[in-house]
């Protein structure tokens, strides 16, 4: 998860963390992110516990927008929005 010598954590975790509370958030098995559009408004370091919270803010038909946010110790390090999509079926089956 580190990329230096300083502890800073890769982006594509905090990202990551994000991606997933957002699809809990729906709360669907066949649910995607299609789109997201997000700040990282602070870094994180090795040993800090990241926290992330996800609100469904609008619903239309398979299409839903989710505001994320990723804190440590209370303070804002992520933020942003995931246009998510329900699937008929599992992403991989044909």
């Amino acid at each position: 998860m580190v990329v230096d010598d300083e502890g800073l954590v890769h982006g594509g975790f905090t990202f990551g963390l994000a991606d997933y509370t957002a699809m809990l958030a729906v709360n669907h098995p066949y649910v995607v992110i299609g789109s997201a559009d997000v700040r990282f408004t602070a870094p994180a370091r090795l040993g800090e516990t990241m926290k992330a919270t996800a609100t469904v803010e609008r619903r239309g038909g398979r299409h839903r927008e989710v505001s994320v946010e990723v804190q440590v110790d209370g303070k804002q390090i992520f933020k942003g929005a995931m246009n998510c999509y329900i699937l008929d079926r599992h992403v991989l089956v044909r």
